[in-house]
């Protein structure tokens, strides 16, 4: 078997293009389905609308959505000096590490935080009032641990029955892109959510998929395009910028994923077919899939790791079929007697990746020397920067409330 060819030492400075300011997307079109649609296809660039996505997609594709929710993951609280400090919800630590259940705890809990405006914040607690369910609540918080670049938090409210969920939704933001640089809105409330979110979790919006509509949606059932479910939930590392030199440097940040067996049938049947992901979640999801299968199959009398390392797929580990790791894994759920697979991946993509399930991606137009910016150029080639170039030159949005396109390699 030929290895893959290791990013390693790949230089971010390489994936760079200049973003005017005013490029950038500040609020989401009036309507979902009204932005433009960029598609390239086999080479060759074609300007359409996003309305027009399922005539121009190949016959017979499955398109897989990330149905992942946004919380309302920012919370502004006021020490007992009267300053207002912002505590940034990152992940759950106690009692739960798996974010399903720590959205059920009821009375209180500890997550890892981002603080801002704490340099003050020595000891106590801090406080916030809120509305919850129809009656008034009092969350407070205290800092039990201090670490590089983030925070211990140890939540606790009353009525001490009420979800974390439920606090989160009474007394949390929307934790809009920073380079947005405004406060959250209700139009935000419902268009920084896909119309099909469903399990909440991500504290940033799969945001390729915010341009669907249940129009587009109803077109594409009309047009027999088949459509599947995949969960990430998106961490605020989908933020983080590659500081580092070459990539040997940078960490990606790890998200929990969840796929039903149902989901993993669909995609066995669905083989060689296309598969075409909705969003850089999705496809990170799909592709991590398979290295789940594979590891399970060059490994059945160990229990299973589920977790797709960083660098796996550059490791030069055997190679098996998509249609044998997809297996695997539901042989797996079988024994077990699970319907629903749970795992985390720091699968990093970039340019000497080769892709195994996928054959496409709808995507917005990312940042400059970002990770996604990475897996666009590993899709589609040197073509990164035509594409790009044609995106800037003819007036498409960028970013998360940017306009869309449709890579078909």
């Amino acid at each position: 078997m030929v290895p893959t060819p290791d990013p390693r030492h790949l230089s971010i400075h390489d994936f760079t293009y200049q973003l005017p300011p005013e490029r950038i997307a500040p609020e989401p079109l009036p309507n979902r389905d009204q932005s433009k649609l960029l598609l390239y296809q086999q080479g060759r660039i074609y300007d359409r609308q996003f309305q027009e996505l399922p005539e121009l997609l190949p016959v017979g594709s499955l398109l897989v959505f990330n149905d992942t929710k946004v919380v309302r993951a920012r919370l502004f609280a006021r020490r007992p000096t009267g300053g207002i400090l912002e505590l940034f919800c990152l992940e759950p630590v106690a009692p739960h590490r798996a974010i399903e259940p720590a959205m059920q705890q009821t009375g209180s809990c500890v997550w890892k935080c981002l603080v801002g405006n704490g340099k003050r914040w020595k000891e106590g607690t801090v406080t916030l009032a809120f509305e919850a369910q129809g009656q008034a609540a009092i969350l407070a918080a205290e800092r039990v641990e201090q670490h590089d670049g983030y925070a211990l938090i140890r939540f606790s409210w009353e009525p001490a029955q009420l979800p974390f969920a439920e606090v989160l939704r009474g007394a949390g933001h929307l934790p809009l892109p920073p380079y947005l640089n405004r406060a959250d809105t209700e139009v935000d409330a419902v268009r920084y959510q896909t119309v099909y979110a469903a399990h909440e979790g991500a504290v940033a919006a799969p945001t390729a998929g915010l341009h669907f509509s249940d129009a587009v949606l109803a077109d594409l059932a009309q047009r027999q395009i088949s459509s599947a479910r995949v969960t990430l939930h998106v961490g605020a590392g989908t933020f983080q910028p590659v500081k580092a030199e070459h990539m040997e440097g940078h960490a990606m940040h790890g998200e929990p994923i969840s796929v039903t067996a149902a989901t993993l049938r669909q995609l066995l049947h669905q083989v060689p077919q296309p598969i075409i992901p909705v969003g850089t979640t999705s496809l990170r999801t799909l592709e991590s899939l398979y290295w789940l299968g594979a590891r399970l199959l060059q490994q059945p009398e160990v229990e299973p790791d589920w977790h797709v390392r960083q660098w796996q797929p550059y490791e030069g580990q055997a190679e098996v079929s998509v249609e044998q790791a997809l297996q695997a894994l539901l042989h797996y759920l079988e024994r077990t007697g699970s319907e629903l697979l749970h795992a985390t991946t720091q699968l990093l993509i970039a340019p000497g990746y080769r892709f195994r399930l996928v054959s496409g991606l709808i995507t917005n137009f990312h940042q400059p020397e970002s990770t996604l910016l990475l897996l666009v150029a590993a899709l589609i080639g040197p073509q990164w920067r035509t594409v790009y170039e044609h995106a800037l030159n003819h007036n498409y949005r960028f970013l998360s409330y940017g306009d869309s396109s449709l890579l078909l390699p």
